[in-house]
Formats: structure tokens, sequence, C-alpha cells
């Protein structure tokens, strides 16, 4: 069976979830997106740490995560069905940087950029975060950025609230999965379904996260990103400690409250690329724990409760994403990946930037043409500086 569509959008992750609910409310009539495993099993997006921060390099990234930010705040409003609003349990508790010597002046420059884009930070000296943080080891230490106005979310419910909330205005989910893709002048004409179904789309959207190499390579598009394992971690204290912001610190460690007790983790940069989703239980003991320890005392104790493993659709060029589509070669053909865990913090101001490529031609509100496949073309990085 043949069926026309104006945009069919391949995965229906957050980023499709988005993509979908900006481009009805653009004004496009028929979007469908196509989603293999609606129960979101290995998606990336319902195990993510949940962090949303303004404290970016590029301004593109800043711009991105300040209207992202404030549309999670009002994200009940945006997504309410009949009445009953979703939660994402936003918690406002501030988002802080630290590093050690050597990489002053990185993380200078990076607070001016933010501060000159209109973000609320406060640079902070080795003595100022002692005294402001007793319990958090900072000899080693000697700059840190806080943004208090930034925090984390709940994302299973990001997800699901933008999923329902685009099929109630009118976004039509396949549980199906894509096999073939017919190209011809220059465009996307037809995608071949496992379940033997074709849609003719006028418009293309690539979120299929970790496979969207894959998906591109069906066209003839070449992308720079794999899937990259990360664990995180639940621990809880015998003594809590007081309030307190995320952290990330020099080695990459980020720690946050979560419930009762912190979700904990440390990314490994040099993980074999591959969908892996088996824990490690010798890497919380090995390095995880160590590095809480060195860094907040209290950690020494902790017990861990959980830990899981997920994927970052990593984009090996520069970790920052490629949105956008191949101009001259495959017009209608958009991809949204390549996020290296930055996808659900930025998902709306993603979906609103897909909505104007393909409604307007062009992008109105946030220029993110830096952002855009021909710098994967041109081997042109187009990197974040300092701690990503």
């Amino acid at each position: 069976m043949d069926v026309s569509h104006d945009v069919a959008i391949i995965g229906g992750g957050v980023i499709g979830c988005a993509a979908g609910y900006f481009l009805r409310r653009a004004g496009v009539a028929r979007v469908c997106v196509i989603e293999p495993d609606p129960t979101y099993a290995k998606a990336a997006s319902p195990i993510a740490t949940g962090g949303c921060r303004r404290l970016f390099a590029l301004r593109e990234n800043i711009l991105m995560s300040q209207f992202s930010i404030e549309f999670f705040k009002s994200f009940a409003h945006h997504v309410a069905l009949d009445g009953e609003a979703a939660d994402v349990q936003w918690r406002e508790e501030g988002y802080l940087f630290v590093v050690g010597a050597g990489h002053e002046r990185v993380l200078e420059a990076n607070f001016r950029v933010q501060h000159e884009s209109g973000v609320k930070v406060e640079l902070m000296d080795r003595e100022a975060l002692a005294a402001r943080y007793p319990w958090m080891r900072c000899e080693d230490l000697t700059l840190g950025v806080l943004s208090p106005e930034d925090g984390w979310l709940d994302p299973n419910s990001v997800l699901q609230g933008f999923r329902r909330k685009a099929q109630a205005l009118g976004v039509e989910f396949r549980r199906d999965r894509v096999v073939e893709l017919h190209v011809g002048a220059r465009r996307v004409s037809q995608i071949e379904l496992a379940s033997g179904m074709r849609i003719r789309p006028e418009a293309v959207v690539n979120a299929a996260g970790c496979w969207a190499a894959s998906i591109a390579k069906l066209a003839g598009m070449d992308l720079p990103v794999n899937p990259m394992r990360r664990f995180e971690h639940y621990v809880e204290l015998a003594t809590d400690l007081p309030r307190m912001p995320l952290i990330k610190d020099p080695d990459r460690l980020v720690i946050r409250p979560e419930g009762k007790g912190y979700a904990v983790g440390l990314v490994y940069s040099d993980e074999p690329r591959g969908f892996n989703f088996d824990v490690d239980p010798s890497y919380f003991e090995r390095v995880v724990w160590p590095a809480c320890a060195k860094r907040i005392p209290a950690f020494e104790g902790l017990k861990l409760k959980r830990e899981w493993a997920g994927l970052y659709d990593e984009c090996e060029l520069d970790g920052n994403m490629i949105l956008g589509n191949w101009p001259g070669k495959l017009d209608n053909f958009f991809v949204a990946c390549g996020f290296s865990g930055h996808g659900l913090m930025h998902a709306p101001a993603v979906g609103r930037a897909l909505a104007e490529l393909i409604v307007r031609g062009r992008f109105e509100t946030i220029d993110l043409a830096r952002m855009g496949y021909q710098r994967v073309r041109d081997r042109v990085p187009y990197a974040e500086r300092g701690i990503i």
C-alpha cells in the first residue's frame, strides 16, 4: 500500500516527537512518525541524566538551551491534553562547572560568552567555591562557573508528553521499520517499510538517534555518528548533603541530587563504539566511586542502589549535532542527529528549527547554519571549548 505525507519522520524518540509537535504547530497537515519500538526499550532519552544547561561555549548551543529551558518550564501548558498537565518535574538547582590549573582561560572565555548571551552566571575562584560548598574538596580546583537557573527534569515525562501531544495534534505514529529509501532527482521520493508499506513524502526527517547513520546510508549520505555506551548510577548516602547544583568536574564526573540519593556518572570517551547495552559492574568500583569520593568526601560511604547502560549518538567530528539537509544533493532529506548527550535538553529548539527549515526553507529564530551537514562534507569541526 502506498500513502502520501507532507513530512515523514524516521525515529520517534524525543527529537522525532518534538519535530512532529512543531511541524503541526507550524501548519503542516500530514505528518507521520515511524518508530519500530514504541516501548523505547533501547532509546536514549528515557534513561538520560535529564540535565538542561546553558553552560556552553558556542552561542548556538546557549541560545538553544535558552529557548528549550523556558519551554520546559511551561511544558505543562504547551502539551496539556483536556486540561491535564504533563509534569516533567523541573528542578532549578543550578549547574556548576569546576576546573583545575591550566583551564582557567577557557572557562573564563566561556563565561564571557554566556554572560553576553544573557545567561545568569557567576564566576568563583577556589576560595569562593570552598566557602559556598564546604562539603566539596576544592584543593585541586582553581575556578568554577555557576548557572543557578539551570537544572534537570524527568526525561521520560518529556518524551511521553511530546508524543501524546503530537498525536493529539494529528501526527500519525506508525510502528514499523525503514528498510529502504528511494532517491532520485535530489530527493527521497519513497520510503519502504518492513511491513511492505511505501510512503511518498514531501520531506523526510532522519531523527533515528544512534541508528541515524545507517538510515542516512540508505540515501547515500555518510554521517560520522556512532553509538557510544555510557553508564548511569544511582547511589545513596548515610547522611544527606545540603542542597547542591549539578556538578561537573575536570574528570567529566557528573553528580546531581535524585530523589533520596544522587545520580552519578563519568563518561569514558574512548569507549568502543557499537550497540552495547551490557553493564560493566567493575567500572563503578574502578572509576566512578573513586572520582565521587575524591570530589565529595561524603561519597566514600555511598551505597550503590542501581546502575544501567545507555547510548549517546556521538558525533565523531566535533561532538555537536548535525542539523539540516545536503544542499544540492538531497534537498528534502533533513538529518537531526549526533547530539552526543545533548538531545533531550535541546529537543524543543531542534523541533522548532526543523519546522522552520521545512516550512520556511530557512532558520528564522536561531541561525544554526554552522551546525549543518556542510561542515561534515568539508571536515571542518565546530566544537565546544572546555568541559562538554
